[in-house]
């Protein structure tokens, strides 16, 4: 199957489930997508593509960020980083509190790497843009730098990007 085909029947399994977590919501179900090997090593190939060679490493954002991080540091042969929910790290070196679209949230992330390590963000999606902003902000504040962020769905309507503020954003699909 040709990539631009893969990545079209990848994007057709992405299940729209409205109304959750809470109403009004329209939460964007990527579990098909995981459970299908093309789609999701087409998928993987999208998202890394653009960062190739500029990595050194790969943080993912929980929880479905660690799913497609996980595959990306294989992909690329580099490690992964989990960048956590508050209080699920042991031994958190930072934190960041963010405002998501329906609440606000912290995230933690270990200082384990060497200073000025090339770190590429990865997240399920891009929605208002604060847990990716949160994200890059506790890489920076550990002295590692930000190679870019690449999400496999970005919401286009809430202005994610812009929140973000720089071009170094990637997404393999829009709605």
């Amino acid at each position: 199957m040709q990539t631009s085909d893969a990545l079209t029947r990848a994007e057709s399994l992405i299940a729209i489930v409205p109304d959750y977590p809470e109403q009004g919501i329209v939460f964007r179900d990527i579990a098909p997508l995981l459970a299908d090997a093309a789609a999701l090593r087409a998928s993987i190939d999208a998202l890394i593509a653009p960062f190739a060679g500029r990595f050194d490493v790969v943080a993912g954002i929980e929880a479905r960020g660690f799913l497609l991080a996980a595959a990306a540091a294989i992909m690329a042969d580099v490690g992964l980083v989990p960048i956590r929910k508050a209080g699920k790290l042991p031994r958190p070196a930072a934190s960041v509190d963010y405002a998501l679209e329906y609440g606000t949230a912290t995230v933690e992330m270990h200082d384990d790497l060497v200073a000025g390590t090339r770190v590429l963000l990865l997240d399920d999606v891009l929605a208002t843009g604060g847990t990716l902003a949160a994200g890059r902000e506790l890489v920076e504040t550990l002295g590692y730098s930000v190679a870019g962020i690449a999400v496999l769905m970005e919401l286009d309507a809430l202005g994610g990007r812009a929140a973000l503020g720089d071009d170094s954003v990637h997404a393999v699909f829009h709605a």
